[in-house]
């Protein structure tokens, strides 16, 4: 699998990504205990999520809340091979457009489905897959990644992934803008009532404004809630990366009797403000970029010098370098940016894929016209993933910053001393919901789930999108929450590469048993 991030996920751009893939080699090994709160809870087995038996009971308890959604809990699917594989099955759910106003419409979700390979009276149910973003397809990941998961797992369970509302091919945020929207070429119009952001802001009010305010993550895990019922499991199995842990968070806390076997990789803090979390970010990204320097300068013909102090002025001057380059109209066509090289850089630092960014710095040293070219559309302002991107977070003052303009400049000493090379490119993500239509519907704040069985929840120790601290935070907000830890880098752990997470994941979800507290997989 692969994801985008926070804000990402496994494949993600604010900040190139809040998701992207990882791939490390780690072993396990115990440490001294980190205890979360209600860690000391039982790590023994929990109910399969598959019994069919008491999905009815679902249905009636949610027949019996007001407002009524039952009948979309009553539902029939029609399963049909998928044009893109034929040994996937697809089928769309119509969930309410407003669950406090079902009578005001519909949107359909688009749902796929691996089904398990295993004897079925071995079968534990459904998994349901979401990679991450906001504005990361699950669908599309399913269809490309299923064969990432261990044989037992494809065994075990229905592989399911459903494009959350105003994702992909779910009710898609969709305001017309494409990629044409002009890179900033001074601070004003990075972060002023012509900045990019505004304008995306104003095309989705003008093409989508109805849709807007209800493509938020508690709606999304409402509808999760719909599709666990539809496929006839009584608790919602769930893997989710990045942004998608957010989801599932979000998910346990509203449903928390529900929760199956719930794991959460490269998690987010949803009681961190989005400043902080941006903030974050930057911190984590120069981290990020330090471990990498650290690593090449030992290199010989490491393009960045001897140093981490040289890595630092060389890519500072790579960036400016290629600004300039832009702004004299670079190989007669539209040139590449230093905020399109910073972007190149965050994704292959949250990969990671240092031999990678070894040869793009290089060669944009060189001058590599080519390179240069395919630079261009990292930095996709105005595209469909960023527009879902903006459209869910900006509904979460956990996810969408809104810093003004004034706001903005006055941060930009504190980001640069955080994150000398990432600051400035991350300060201009502050005002991206400043100028949103919709106004945030959720707050940060802690998640408990009290009542959830074991959840278990990962985070990596210089993961750059959703730095480690995140991790540890949710863990311990969560009542039942379980911290796993990878020493390692890039973002996100599970299917990247570590025999060790790969198996406390999947001893997880196949028996139901946790990694012993304080888990480090190295």
């Amino acid at each position: 699998m692969r994801a985008t991030g926070v804000l990402s996920g496994r494949h993600g751009r604010i900040a190139a990504g809040l998701l992207s893939a990882c791939l490390v080699l780690t072993a396990c090994s115990p440490q001294r205990p980190h205890r979360p709160a209600g860690a000391e809870r039982s790590a023994t087995a929990t109910a399969p999520v598959g019994s069919a038996a008491s999905a009815a009971a679902s249905v009636a308890a949610s027949a019996a809340a007001a407002p009524d959604v039952s009948r979309y809990y009553r539902q029939r699917l029609d399963w049909r091979p998928c044009r893109e594989a034929a040994s996937f099955r697809c089928t769309s759910v119509t969930v309410p457009l407003d669950y406090t106003r079902p009578e005001a419409g519909d949107i359909r979700l688009a749902v796929v489905r691996h089904r398990a390979t295993g004897p079925r009276a071995a079968r534990l149910g459904s998994l349901l897959l979401n990679p991450g973003g906001p504005g990361v397809s699950a669908v599309d990941d399913l269809l490309s990644f299923a064969d990432g998961f261990s044989p037992a797992m494809r065994a075990a369970y229905d592989l399911v992934g459903v494009d959350p509302r105003g994702v992909g091919r779910s009710a898609p945020v969709d305001c017309g803008t494409g990629a044409s929207l002009p890179a900033p070429e001074t601070e004003e119009e990075a972060v002023g009532p012509e900045s990019g952001f505004a304008l995306i802001a104003g095309a989705c009010a003008r093409s989508v404004g109805r849709l807007l305010p209800h493509v938020g993550t508690p709606d999304a895990a409402r509808d999760m809630d719909v599709v666990r019922a539809l496929l006839g499991d009584d608790r919602l199995g769930f893997l989710g990366f990045s942004y998608g842990s957010y989801l599932g968070a979000t998910y346990a806390e509203l449903f928390p009797s529900r929760v199956g076997r719930m794991v959460l990789d490269g998690a987010v803090d949803p009681g961190m403000d989005a400043f902080r979390a941006t903030l974050g970010m930057a911190r984590g990204y120069q981290v990020a970029w330090d471990a990498f320097a650290a690593d090449c300068v030992s290199r010989p013909g490491c393009p960045v010098g001897r140093s981490l102090r040289d890595a630092g002025r060389v890519l500072d001057g790579l960036v400016a370098e290629v600004d300039e380059a832009s702004r004299e109209g670079y190989d007669r066509g539209v040139p590449a940016t230093g905020d399109d090289l910073l972007t190149a850089v965050t994704s292959a630092l949250a990969a990671p894929a240092w031999g990678g960014l070894r040869s793009l710095l290089r060669e944009v040293q060189a001058g590599d016209a080519a390179t240069r070219r395919l630079l261009l559309g990292t930095d996709d302002v105005g595209g469909p993933g960023e527009q879902s991107l903006a459209a869910v977070n900006c509904l979460s003052s956990a996810l969408g910053p809104r810093s003004t303009d004034a706001q903005t400049r006055a941060a930009m000493p504190e980001f640069r001393r955080a994150a000398p090379q990432f600051g400035a490119y991350y300060t201009s993500f502050l005002p991206m919901c400043a100028h949103w239509p919709a106004r945030p519907t959720q707050v940060p704040h802690r998640i408990t789930a009290r009542g959830a069985p074991p959840i278990l929840v990962i985070g990596t120790t210089r993961d750059p999108a959703t730095p480690y601290d995140q991790a540890r935070a949710l863990a311990r907000q969560l009542s039942s929450g379980r911290l796993l830890t990878r020493d390692g880098d890039g973002h996100t752990a599970y299917q990247q590469g570590s025999r060790c997470v790969d198996t406390a994941v999947d001893d997880y979800f196949l028996h139901g048993r946790l990694p012993p507290d304080g888990t480090i997989c190295r």
